[in-house]
């Protein structure tokens, strides 16, 4: 026998030559070493898997037709079912009703939505209860003294800077070791307001600088140290809170002397009370965060408003011989003269580092701070009274 007889079949031939060199077997696989002649008779075409992913998950395409002993189903893996002869071992399934095994292990879920914060109410940060009182009892007294008899009226106004003095003079010592002489700027000042309303303009100026005085000579009596700052503390205290409220004083000799210091008191409460309640409503952008945070340009929109409408209705109806459009001025001069009055009291109390000037006043805290937008008002509303109506 011939190797020829066993050759390989010959290009574009679909079978191969037996050993008895017959013709070419059909349907054959062709001879070569994976595949022996007598096995090859009874090989089968390789079934089509179908892409059936394994337990709904993204798996490979070729997955099911690479492993053709592996189950397709996970209740042929249950039932121990092997295809052909290899082993290959598949998990068990999970029990009924449970999630698949890619499932097993969720990843986390988000925090359930927890219910939104009670928002807070805004609160004034004082007793409002006892601020209400306070201001009321303080407004009887005021106007009672005001239009019973000038002079008791004025007595009112010494006691009060008398007051504002002690409290600016405490504070200054306590916090910054400052020793501004009080005697001689209660007595001065006490005089000072009664020149003011005996003598006017020239009385005021006069008493000023005696009292000025008065304390350079008083703090002589003390050693040397921080006399410099000692005396100018007090020569400050003296201009700030008994001068200025001298102007409340002069306002007083006019024959509507009693009806100019009502404006000019309601002028200054209605702008506080306007920013307050504007600025509490509506406040959102912060007027001078570095000196009083509370504050809003929204809330010195309202104390404009309200003392235009205040002024005008006060200069018509209150005032002899003045008009609305007059009261519209005055009302926006006291406004900003407020404003910059009740700034420069924070600034003083954020130097010293405390909220208030005093306790004397529940819900207000001490004189000084309810003088801090009237002291820098006075001198505005006395001159403006003086242009549009006069003097007498």
């Amino acid at each position: 026998m011939s190797d020829s007889s066993w050759g390989a079949p010959s290009a574009g031939q679909a079978g191969y030559w037996g050993p008895t060199g017959g013709g070419p077997v059909q349907g054959a696989a062709p001879a070569g070493p994976a595949y022996d002649a007598p096995e090859a008779q009874h090989t089968r075409p390789m079934p089509i898997v179908p892409d059936v992913p394994a337990y709904g998950g993204d798996q490979d395409d070729d997955r099911g037709a690479a492993r053709l002993s592996g189950p397709l189903f996970r209740d042929e893996a249950a039932d121990g079912a092997i295809d052909g002869a290899a082993h290959e071992v598949w998990p068990e399934p999970a029990p009924a009703g449970s999630l698949p095994a890619e499932n097993q292990n969720p990843e986390p879920m988000p925090d359930a939505p927890q219910p939104a914060p009670v928002p807070q109410k805004k609160s004034a940060g004082r007793d409002l209860s006892a601020a209400i009182g306070v201001g009321v009892g303080l407004g009887v007294v005021i106007v009672a003294s005001l239009f019973i008899r000038k002079a008791v009226f004025v007595g009112v106004i010494a006691v009060a800077v008398v007051v504002g003095l002690w409290e600016l003079t405490s504070r200054l010592r306590e916090r910054k070791e400052i020793n501004a002489p009080l005697v001689p700027l209660a007595v001065g000042g006490a005089a000072m307001v009664v020149a003011g309303y005996v003598r006017g303009a020239e009385g005021a100026w006069v008493a000023m600088a005696l009292t000025a005085l008065a304390a350079l000579v008083w703090r002589m009596a003390e050693p040397p140290e921080g006399y410099l700052k000692d005396v100018t503390a007090g020569v400050f205290a003296a201009f700030y809170v008994p001068f200025l409220a001298t102007f409340v004083a002069m306002m007083l000799t006019a024959d509507d002397g009693p009806w100019r210091v009502l404006t000019f008191l309601l002028l200054t409460v209605v702008s506080d009370t306007g920013a307050y309640a504007v600025g509490w409503r509506f406040g959102r952008h912060k007027l001078a965060p570095r000196i009083s945070p509370g504050k809003t340009r929204e809330g010195l929109l309202g104390a404009v408003a309200f003392a235009m409408v205040a002024g005008a209705l006060c200069m018509q109806f209150l005032i002899t011989d003045g008009t609305w459009w007059q009261g519209l001025l005055l009302g926006l001069a006291v406004a900003a003269s407020a404003t910059l009055g009740d700034l420069g009291e924070s600034m003083i109390k954020r130097d010293l580092g405390i909220k208030d000037m005093g306790t004397l006043l529940p819900g207000h805290g001490g004189i000084m701070d309810r003088l801090d937008s009237l002291l820098p008002t006075a001198p505005v509303v006395w001159l403006l009274m003086v242009v549009f109506v006069g003097s007498a």
